[in-house]
């Protein structure tokens, strides 16, 4: 079977709902996103605060406040698809 050269968008369907099944690959990826974005705000927060430019220390501030607010909405996803009771 030979492979058509079509952009990547392409050749993946989008899924109306998520699966009912959450696999072991698909939770370490969640787990993964969830590091990412929780480093990528400490390390903003951190770099901002040793930051001498004002207008550096804002960007690098918003960019902190973006991976957090990640962090946060992955995290609102997750506690709305698990309800703990």
């Amino acid at each position: 079977m030979q492979r058509q050269n079509q952009p990547y968008n392409e050749q993946q369907s989008t899924m109306p709902q998520p699966p009912s099944i959450v696999t072991v690959k698909d939770a370490l990826y969640v787990t993964d996103m969830l590091s990412w974005n929780l480093l990528a705000a400490k390390k903003a927060h951190f770099f901002a605060n040793h930051c001498q430019d004002p207008e550096i220390q804002n960007a690098i501030h918003k960019v902190g406040q973006m991976h957090q607010k990640h962090y946060k909405k992955i995290l609102t996803y997750l506690n709305k698809q698990n309800p703990q009771n």
